[in-house]
């Protein structure tokens, strides 16, 4: 039974914990509400004293003075009244196809003469620069062939020499010594 008691006891006391906490959140939440009408009144109030100067505001526009447009339009109106009375005009058209221009020329001309004469001499010396290599390495090639041919054969000569017996290295040595005389 004292369990029963402590308990019940237990019970009341978390009971009125939570029934305090609920009542302290509600006290809060009535003070914020009430903040929250109070700023709603005050911002009324500005609302409406600003309605009330909006509709007490009154623009007042000048006079517009418009002697001076007036002036102006007449005079542009009796030009136009006197201008067919005046000499007819000639009107001559002309058609051209221009390879240069009439107005500003001497622009024209160094732009012409300037970027264009030096890309095309820049061109013209790649392009010379090219075929000159190309004929360079041709004649490269060419020697070396001739190179090779030419250790090709005082390879064989000395091979032929060397290994041949006396008789033959006479005539060797005349055809090498006529070879000479006919250069």
């Amino acid at each position: 039974m004292e369990e029963a008691k402590k308990i019940e006891e237990q019970e009341r006391e978390t009971l009125e914990i939570v029934l305090k906490e609920i009542l302290e959140e509600q006290q809060k939440s009535g003070k914020i509400s009430l903040d929250q009408a109070a700023a709603i009144d005050e911002l009324t109030i500005k609302v409406n004293s600003f309605n009330e100067k909006l509709e007490n505001l009154k623009i007042i526009a000048p006079p517009v003075s418009t002697k001076s447009f007036e002036e102006i339009f007449k005079k542009v109106i009796s030009d136009r009244q006197l201008t067919p009375n005046s000499e007819p005009k000639i009107v001559t058209r002309k058609f051209q196809i221009l390879l240069f221009p009439e107005q500003d020329a001497k622009l024209f001309y160094k732009i012409v003469f300037s970027r264009w004469l030096l890309w095309l001499t820049i061109m013209l010396f790649i392009t010379n620069l090219y075929k000159w290599s190309v004929h360079w390495s041709d004649n490269q090639k060419e020697i070396k062939l001739q190179n090779s041919e030419t250790d090709r054969i005082k390879k064989a000569w000395g091979y032929l020499y060397f290994q041949e017996g006396k008789s033959i290295k006479r005539v060797m040595d005349s055809a090498y010594n006529k070879s000479l005389k006919t250069k």
